[in-house]
C-alpha cells in the first residue's frame, strides 16, 4: 500500500497566482530538506520545467485525457518513488475540464488521486466577496477533500484583516503582492525554467506567509492508494540509440515519454541542433520548443545538413509540432530561412494561434515508426502554418484536433513522420519507434 504525503494546489482561475505559489511551496520544502516530487494536472511543458528546476526531480504531467486514469495512478506511483512528498500543480480553474466538463480537471485528478486540495484565490480587488466564492468552490464537489486555501495578492494587512474576521475556510497562507517577483511570458507562455529563476525565488515568499507545516500536516492525512499495480520493469537491455534534440530550441518533452523509450531498450543521446553535429544514434527525436526564435543559428549550423543526410539513408525521424518545423524546407518570420528540406512543406510563422487543445486520432497506411490502427492521444498548441506539398503523405488521421490539414497529421517521407501533435507516448508506440532504430543499426 502507498500513502505517500501529497497535496493539490488548485486555483480558481487561469492567473490567480497558481503556477508562482504552487512552485513556491516546492521551493520552501526543499530548501527544507524534503524530497518533493512535483507534478503537473494537464498537458503543459513550461510549468514542468520550472518545477524540475527547483526540486531536482523530474516534474510529470498527469491528463486523464492523455493517459487515462490507470495511467495517472501509475505514473504517480513510479515517479514518487523515494520522495518525502508530492506537490501537484493543478490546471486552469478547478472544476474546468474538457469541452466544459469536468473531465480531465484539477478536481477530476484530485478524485484519482484522492489527493487534498488547497484552493489558491486572488484576492486583488476583494474583501467580503472572496468568502462566496470560497464557499462555492469548497461545496461544489462534496466528494472533494478540501483543505483550505491560499490567498493570493494581498494588498495590507487591513486588507487580510478584512477577509480573515469572518473567513470559515482554514487559510494556509497570505501572500502578498509581489511585482518584482514575475516569470516573463511570450507566446506559448511563460518562460522556460533555464531563463528564469524567479519561481525558485518565491520560495523565501511562501516561508514567510505561508503556514508549511499546516501544510504538510493536511498532505499526511491523504490516504493510501492501494496496491502499486505497475508492470515489472526489469530485465530491459540497451537494443539502440535514438538522439533526443534538447537546447532553447527544442525543449518540449514528455518525461514519460522519455522514460518509455528507455524501458523499450533505447538508449538516449541529447544533443543541441544549435550547436551540435548530429550524433551517432540510429534514430532521432525532436521535440517542440521555440524553433523560430533561433532560425539563424538552424539555418547555419552543421545538422541541419546531416540531418538532411541521415533522413536521406533510411534513418527513422519523429518530430512534434517545433521539430516539425525544422524538417520542412523553410520558415518564414519576416525573413525566411531555409530548414532541413526533409518534409515537403513549407511554414509560416503567425501572430494568431493556429491551433490549442486535446488531439486524439489513429495511424493510417504502414510507417515504421507509427504502424497502422495505433490510437495516439495528445496536444496541439502553436503559431504557425504549413503549406504542405499537394503530393504530401500522412500517417495520422485525427478525430479531434486540427493536425496539420484538415485532420491529417503526421506528415511523412521515407522513414520521417512530422506532426504538429505532441503526443503522450503508449507502450507500443514507444515499441515501434525503437523497433524502427534498430532495425536501421542493422542495415
Amino acid at each position: 500500500m502507498t500513502g505517500i504525503p501529497r497535496i493539490i494546489i488548485a486555483g480558481t482561475h487561469s492567473g490567480c497566482g497558481k503556477t508562482t505559489i504552487a512552485s513556491g511551496i516546492m521551493a520552501a520544502l526543499t530548501a527544507r530538506g524534503m524530497k518533493v516530487q512535483p507534478f503537473k494536472v494537464g498537458p503543459d511543458f513550461i510549468d514542468p520545467s520550472h518545477h524540475t528546476r527547483i526540486c531536482g526531480r523530474s516534474s510529470r504531467n498527469l491528463d486523464p485525457f492523455m493517459m487515462r486514469e490507470q495511467g495517472c495512478v501509475e505514473t504517480f506511483l513510479r515517479a514518487t518513488d523515494g520522495a518525502d512528498i508530492a506537490v501537484i500543480e493543478g490546471v486552469m480553474g478547478m472544476y474546468d475540464g474538457v469541452d466544459g466538463s469536468d473531465f480531465a480537471s484539477t478536481a477530476h485528478v484530485a478524485r484519482i488521486l484522492q489527493a487534498p486540495v488547497v484552493l489558491v484565490v486572488d484576492a486583488k480587488g476583494m474583501s467580503r466577496s472572496a468568502h462566496a466564492l470560497i464557499d462555492g468552490y469548497r461545496h461544489y464537489d462534496p466528494s472533494l477533500s478540501f483543505s483550505g486555501v491560499i490567498l493570493n495578492r494581498i494588498g495590507s494587512p487591513r486588507h487580510r484583516s478584512m477577509i480573515e474576521s469572518s473567513l470559515t475556510t482554514p487559510a494556509f497562507g497570505w501572500i502578498p503582492k509581489k511585482e518584482n517577483l514575475v516569470v516573463e511570458s511570450r507566446h506559448l507562455g511563460l518562460k522556460m525554467a533555464h531563463e528564469s529563476g524567479a519561481m525558485a525565488d518565491f520560495g523565501m515568499v511562501i516561508e514567510e506567509n505561508a503556514d508549511l507545516d499546516a501544510l504538510i500536516a493536511s498532505a499526511t492525512r491523504a490516504p493510501p492508494l492501494g496496491n502499486d499495480t505497475r508492470a515489472d520493469e526489469t530485465g530491459q537491455h540497451v537494443r539502440t540509440t535514438i538522439g533526443v534534440a534538447l537546447d532553447d530550441a527544442f525543449c518540449f518533452y514528455y518525461q514519460d515519454n522519455l522514460d518509455l523509450l528507455r524501458r523499450a531498450g533505447a538508449e538516449l543521446v541529447f544533443f543541441s541542433p544549435l550547436t551540435d553535429p548530429l550524433p551517432d544514434v540510429d534514430a532521432v527525436y525532436l521535440g517542440g520548443g521555440y524553433p523560430e526564435l533561433h532560425l539563424p543559428a538552424l539555418t547555419s549550423s552543421r545538422c541541419r545538413q546531416d540531418l538532411k543526410v541521415a533522413a536521406d539513408s533510411g534513418m527513422p525521424v519523429y518530430a512534434e509540432c517545433g521539430g516539425l518545423l525544422y524538417l520542412v524546407k523553410e520558415i518564414t518570420a519576416g525573413k525566411t530561412y531555409r530548414m532541413c528540406s526533409i518534409l515537403p512543406a513549407t511554414a509560416e510563422m503567425t501572430t494568431q494561434i493556429q491551433a490549442l487543445g486535446y488531439v486524439k486520432g489513429e495511424s493510417i497506411g504502414s510507417h515504421p515508426i507509427l504502424p497502422s490502427g495505433q490510437q495516439i492521444t495528445g496536444h496541439e498548441f502553436h503559431y504557425s502554418r504549413l503549406e504542405p506539398a499537394r503530393d504530401a503523405r500522412y500517417a495520422l488521421r485525427l478525430s479531434r484536433g486540427k493536425g496539420i490539414d484538415a485532420g491529417n497529421d503526421g506528415m511523412t517521407c521515407q522513414n520521417v513522420l512530422g506532426c504538429y501533435t505532441h503526443a503522450y507516448f503508449t507502450i507500443s508506440f514507444a515499441h515501434a519507434m525503437v523497433d524502427a532504430a534498430a532495425k536501421f543499426s542493422q542495415r
